[in-house]
């Protein structure tokens, strides 16, 4: 990690009283801004410095932030999690589509290849979708009915499928941690997003504490195969993901765990190895950057919700997920978990339009 001296104001702010006791930037190798979670849970207000940084509208800001000192119980969360992902997306094709509910637009259970992406079918990669915090939103009728993508309940495997044992409680405990992570680093944001948003009767840590519409996204990029090969250097980067903004206020992040399975079918855990597989990120002023989000660490990056709700103040962050050419790259598989945090349907999130309206709106995008 390298950092830059203290600052008295945020780059950005507009109005604000001058901060105090800021601490200094602190950055990745690859230039995307890290926090530490004892200092962002023990005194936010000293980090917004660092939130400007990594949110605002410079052109070299990423719209990510990392986050890194967590508690050592994270790291296993994680890898048991991301373990079962892959032995989720192995198990039978009918097992799996017993998970699916096409009710909701696949935005429940299990979903593959229902998903458009750069115009087709999205077969590389495989999601599970739950609310960790809640089974079944409190809404109405009407509400259940008008939005099914958000308060319709959770779908989870049988405990008694071989291999996939602890399922619906390993999600649940990595999708609370990344969520009290969130909140935690929304209340940090809010001397920054104060002076954007265009509700300034709710903060943004409450818009998503108190929300329903949480939704955690665990995902399995199929191994590239004869059908799916490995693609050549030239080949578009977002070969794994086509690039696309997220509809949250924030979206909380994992670390991908690489896996091959061994000659009995265990997941054995590798090394990346492909240097130019990974996340990649577009700045604000549109340069590309690959970002590597450490095993031990979290990420944070905004939505297109944010963006809505700032009147473009705060920028959504173009993404996308690319599967490098490289030796050994034949056989693995990319797991890793996304959780989208964002307000509740009915919250105005523009001049005309609900985050509900809007989020009909991408799910027409993406889902024909």
């Amino acid at each position: 990690m390298r950092s830059v001296p203290k600052c008295s104001r945020p780059t950005g702010f507009s109005g604000l009283a001058t901060v105090v006791n800021d601490t200094p930037v602190t950055y990745t190798p690859e230039g995307a801004v890290s926090i530490s979670y004892p200092t962002l849970v023990n005194s936010p207000l000293s980090v917004t410095t660092s939130i400007a940084k990594a949110f605002g509208s410079q052109p070299d800001c990423l719209g990510i932030v990392v986050v890194r000192d967590l508690p050592q119980s994270y790291v296993a969360a994680r890898e048991k999690l991301l373990r079962l992902a892959y032995r989720f997306a192995n198990l039978d094709h009918e097992t799996r589509e017993r998970c699916a509910d096409q009710q909701s637009k696949y935005s429940f259970g299990w979903s593959h290849g229902k998903e458009i992406m750069n115009g087709r079918p999205d077969l590389l990669k495989g999601s599970y979708y739950a609310n960790p915090i809640m089974d079944t939103p409190n809404v109405t009728a009407e509400q259940r009915e008008a939005y099914p993508e958000y308060y319709g309940s959770n779908i989870w495997p049988a405990n008694n499928i071989q291999g996939i044992e602890g399922f619906e409680d390993a999600f649940k405990t990595l999708g609370r941690f990344v969520f009290k992570v969130g909140v935690e680093l929304a209340v940090a944001c809010q001397p920054f997003a104060a002076s954007h948003l265009t509700d300034s009767s709710v903060s943004l840590a409450d818009l998503i504490r108190t929300s329903q519409t949480t939704k955690a996204r665990l995902l399995h990029y199929f191994a590239p195969s004869p059908d799916a090969p490995v693609p050549a250097e030239g080949e578009p980067i977002d070969s794994w993901c086509g690039f696309h903004l997220d509809h949250s206020l924030l979206t909380g992040l994992c670390s991908a765990l690489f896996v091959r399975p061994s000659p009995a079918g265990e997941p054995i855990v590798v090394q990346n190895p492909s240097p130019s597989s990974g996340l990649y990120i577009r700045t604000r002023g549109g340069n590309l950057t690959k970002v590597s989000i450490p095993s031990d660490c979290l990420a944070f990056q905004t939505g297109e919700a944010l963006e809505l709700a700032t009147t473009g103040n705060l920028r959504a962050t173009p993404h996308c997920v690319r599967v490098g050419a490289g030796p050994g790259m034949e056989g693995v598989s990319r797991e890793t978990f996304a959780l989208f945090m964002q307000p509740d349907t009915n919250q105005q999130i523009a001049a005309s339009e609900t985050f509900g309206q809007f989020s009909k709106r991408v799910f027409e995008r993406h889902y024909k």
